[in-house]
């Protein structure tokens, strides 16, 4: 399933991500800064990707601003935008 419109989740606050959705085909694309980016940014990248196809987002583009956050934190913001994507506008 693909999300229907643009969507966002988190903030660039202290220890969070800012995650940003737009629709797309039949891939899922990542532009990704990260203060941390050269430790973990392949580990967020994927985590994000991964994230997504477990909530059955197959086409999407994903703009991430992380400020360093944790696993748990990256996963709860994709999957937020995924829901307001989706139309789920107050979950």
């Amino acid at each position: 399933m693909d999300i229907e419109r643009p969507s966002r989740a988190g903030s660039v606050e202290s220890n969070d991500i800012l995650i940003m959705l737009h629709p797309a085909e039949d891939q899922v694309e990542v532009d990704l800064e990260s203060k941390v980016f050269a430790q973990f940014g392949a580990h967020i990248e994927a985590l994000i990707v991964e994230t997504l196809y477990e909530c059955g987002v197959t086409g999407a583009v994903v703009v991430a601003r992380d400020s360093g956050a944790l696993d748990y934190t990256i996963r709860s913001r994709v999957k937020t935008a995924v829901k307001r994507a989706k139309g789920a506008e107050n979950e």
